[in-house]
């Protein structure tokens, strides 16, 4: 599957780039947004992208070859470490589009399609560590509790309890291993017209799972806070998002930001993909652009 980079003009027009920037990309996923600047401006824009996912990065070096790019591979919540690796001190411009590319989803192997078969992995990290957790531990050891507490507040899912429930039910049968082990518990514990709705029953189950798995949330409040600390004076910080918490998290920031008089939200709403962009890209459909500027 060809992944469609989501709002790529509207985001590379609203943070004003000009000639001489540095310009960090903060989640570059396979270069889509990196494209389209080395597009209108080539080499006069110094340009960061940074990934946590190896897989990424050689991809996007694959198409971004003709292109001076410095990588760096590493989580946007330590970008004030990658950075200064590359002798980096301030910058003019950041993006981050905290969405899941097309290839994390098809092509990882780790978990984060409910359409295959895959080990409950989720993390996007490749060479995991003891101190990781990934999303088969916390269905398999985490309490029912602390599970229902993930589903409902990463999730927003309605049948949070039921689902959680029937997880612990389970797994004192037989180990929870796979995708497939998770989906079959969650269609078991949900009501039949939860089956037939727009998005799949297990969507929310799985989006929880991979923010805990991630600790998601806290990364973007890291990661916005350093950006925001690096920029220079009227930089601009663009943020992509593609559901409620995180939204949440990235207008609360911005609103904080123009409360302490350090910055000013370019747009009071957000912008989101025009009919003509959902239409070709229904993954579209949730997201959400906002920007800041520093004073």
């Amino acid at each position: 599957m060809i992944h469609k980079t989501v709002l790529l003009h509207e985001a590379i027009d609203e943070l004003n780039i000009n000639a001489g920037d540095i310009f960090v990309d903060g989640t570059l996923g396979n270069g889509g947004h990196t494209e389209e600047v080395c597009k209108r401006f080539g080499n006069t824009v110094v340009m960061i992208g940074i990934d946590l996912d190896p897989d990424a990065i050689a991809r996007s070096q694959a198409r971004l070859s003709q292109y001076a790019v410095t990588y760096v591979q590493g989580s946007f919540r330590q970008i004030d470490t990658l950075l200064d690796s590359v002798h980096v001190q301030k910058v003019n411009k950041i993006l981050l589009d905290i969405g899941l590319s097309s290839n994390q989803f098809e092509e990882s192997g780790r978990g984060f399609s409910f359409q295959k078969d895959e080990p409950l992995i989720m993390s996007f990290k490749r060479e995991l560590t003891e101190e990781d957790i990934t999303a088969r531990e916390i269905v398999n050891m985490w309490d029912e509790e602390n599970i229902r507490a993930i589903l409902e507040g990463y999730g927003e899912e309605q049948f949070a309890y039921k689902i959680a429930k029937a997880i612990v039910a389970r797994r004192d049968v037989k180990p929870i291993e796979t995708t497939f082990d998770l989906v079959e518990i969650i269609k078991s514990a949900t009501p039949m017209f939860y089956h037939h709705r727009k998005i799949h029953p297990a969507t929310k189950t799985f989006q929880a799972l991979r923010i805990t798995v991630n600790d998601e949330i806290q990364s973007l409040k890291e990661g916005l806070q350093k950006g925001f600390d690096r920029l220079l004076p009227n930089g601009r910080i663009a943020v992509i998002s593609f559901h409620s918490l995180e939204d949440r998290v990235v207008k609360q920031f911005f609103k904080e930001k123009e409360v302490e008089g350090l910055g000013h939200r370019t747009h009071k709403k957000p912008i989101i993909p025009t009919d003509e962009e959902q239409k070709e890209n229904p993954r579209s459909r949730s997201a959400k652009l906002r920007i800041i500027e520093k004073n």
